[in-house]
């Protein structure tokens, strides 16, 4: 892998620093190196490339900065078959496992092959109103659906494959990938779903009764929610990035997108590991 596509949060703290200096050493490894932007391509050192080329023109994407950095890195590649390394400029991240201190570590990997390619499941996002298709969105974390410009409650019908499963009075839903299991769903009480389970979470936000638990269904399923009743105009957030305003009458699916997004990690890298660490799990004494 020569050619390297860079996005980052270049607000991080770090950043500027850390670009120089990744900037000096990929290029004593011989890598080219493309940005999307003229302050990022100055400090690297990198060609200037629209973001919508990445998919086209580089081997690997590297994503500097936190979670949110590779969210939108997976949205700008739009399922193409180009890996991402997350590296993180701040506290270790559930998707920026590479810390910025590795950076020697990462190049040397990328020039050596010694990595692994993991993929992960991306929801597939359909927004219906008027009969009609009005908005389709691609998401690797989760689907959420809720609040707006009031806190009062809504009634939200969900279906499974079209079989209903109940009408929640709440303040909202999320529907979760694996990958989107520990961010607002966990949150929410939702459970940790490993990369591997082909599985989606689904959380009704505040329930109106104590009846209402977390469920996971299987990725093969479509998920309908239709926003029964609403007094108030409603947020549909994707990956909490893109944004819509949601009315009474609105039906969403979800379905498991045809492409994945896929991630490149060091040789040994341990998902439970990350768990430990973000989650300070430290067991039970005696």
């Amino acid at each position: 892998m020569k050619k390297i596509g860079v996005i980052v949060n270049i607000k991080r703290a770090r950043a500027e620093n850390v670009l120089a200096e990744f900037g000096r050493q990929a290029r004593e490894r011989g890598f080219t190196l493309f940005a999307e932007d003229e302050a990022t391509g100055g400090l690297l050192g990198a060609e200037l490339l629209p973001i919508e080329k990445f998919a086209s023109k580089t081997d690997v994407v590297l994503a500097m900065g936190g979670d949110g950095t590779v969210l939108y890195s997976a949205r700008a590649l739009h399922g193409a078959d180009v890996p991402i390394m997350g590296i993180n400029l701040g506290s270790l991240g559930f998707l920026t496992s590479v810390s910025d201190q590795e950076i020697s570590r990462a190049l040397d990997a990328l020039a050596s092959g010694n990595y692994k390619i993991s993929e992960r499941v991306v929801a597939d996002c359909g927004i219906f109103q008027n009969g009609g298709r009005f908005g389709r969105e691609q998401a690797l974390n989760d689907v959420v659906l809720g609040w707006g410009a009031s806190s009062r409650i809504v009634t939200l019908q969900l279906s499974i494959d079209g079989e209903p499963i109940g009408s929640f009075m709440c303040d909202g839903m999320i529907i979760s990938t694996p990958t989107g299991s520990t961010g607002h769903a966990l949150s929410a009480g939702g459970p940790i779903l490993h990369p591997g389970v082909g599985a989606f979470g689904i959380n009704v936000i505040c329930p109106h009764t104590l009846s209402s638990r977390p469920l996971v269904v299987p990725d093969s399923s479509r998920i309908e929610v239709v926003v029964a009743n609403a007094a108030k105009e409603l947020i549909l957030s994707i990956d909490g990035q893109d944004e819509y305003s949601i009315e009474e009458g609105t039906r969403i699916e979800i379905r498991k997108s045809p492409a994945g997004v896929k991630f490149l990690q060091f040789e040994g890298h341990s998902y439970f590991s990350i768990l430990s660490k973000k989650l300070h799990w430290r067991g039970s004494s005696l």
